[in-house]
């Protein structure tokens, strides 16, 4: 079994984040490199953001439909990054998660990895009494149609993979506030809706229960043993697998560095 390091990180902001994952997809690169193999655990980082729209590296800018001052005003800031997929939205009561793996140790093929990510989520669901699944031709994980309405999306995804190492992942809505789709075309998708476990189960749902449960199936689909960090022990963890004071880098890292100029359109 392959090891994988869980990191519960609770709200970080998106900057300091996605640099933390390009520096652990760095170092698992260069473990893979050495000879013989520097042996190192995988990591999967449990995040939740502020409110954040990210636009992937071949996504349609079109598909936000207010301006940065609308946005700013809204709360919510607009990052153009490296993922593949279009634009989708991240915010409180949402899990994002971001696996960072060498899938030389696992499988290489990413269209499997993605379909493995979509099946965590669905089992995820269904822990809950709910009969999520796929939608052709599509990403993600939906549910319906049913009779509540044709599919709507519960987990949007976009991945980024050098050498065969993964960043970026998942965004599952358990009690996120879904009024934030309505600035974007999400996933640059005009016919179909977007959901959340609250709104399918009619009730806010234990975000940490939500987060435990997705690690499990993961672990199931990864064939991973897992090791569960929180508090203090992930920046432990993370300060002595980078090398570096971790606490000190999320708490100075420059947020508005990778924020796009203005984008002179109003909705």
């Amino acid at each position: 079994m392959r090891k994988v390091v869980v990191c519960r990180m609770g709200r970080v902001e998106y900057a300091p984040a996605w640099e933390l994952q390009k520096r652990i997809q760095a170092r698992l690169i260069e473990a893979k490199r050495k000879e013989p193999r520097e042996e190192v655990p995988h990591v999967l980082l449990l995040v939740e953001h502020p409110p954040v729209f990210t636009l992937g590296k071949n996504g349609n800018a079109a598909n936000l439909l207010l301006s940065e001052e609308a946005l700013a005003a809204r709360g919510a800031t607009f990052y153009r990054i490296d993922r593949g997929g279009d634009i989708t939205f991240h915010g409180p009561g949402q899990i994002v998660a971001y696996p960072i793996l060498d899938l030389d140790q696992f499988f290489t093929d990413i269209h499997r990895y993605l379909r493995e990510l979509e099946e965590a989520v669905i089992l995820t669901c269904a822990s809950y009494g709910l009969d999520a699944g796929r939608v052709a031709g599509r990403t993600g994980v939906w549910i319906g149609p049913d009779g509540r309405g044709p599919e709507r999306k519960i987990c949007a995804m976009g991945i980024r993979s050098s050498r065969w190492v993964t960043m970026h992942g998942l965004a599952f809505n358990v009690n996120t506030d879904l009024s934030f789709f309505s600035f974007i075309n999400p996933c640059g998708i005009t016919d179909r809706g977007v959901t959340s476990l609250a709104r399918e189960l009619g009730r806010e749902v234990d975000v940490e229960e939500v987060q435990e449960e997705l690690v499990r199936h993961f672990a199931s689909r990864f064939d991973a043993e897992i090791e569960l960090l929180e508090n203090r022990r992930v920046f432990d963890f993370l300060e002595h697998y980078l090398n570096e004071d971790v606490t000190r880098f999320l708490a100075s890292h420059d947020s508005d560095s990778s924020i796009i100029p203005s984008l002179n359109r109003f909705s």
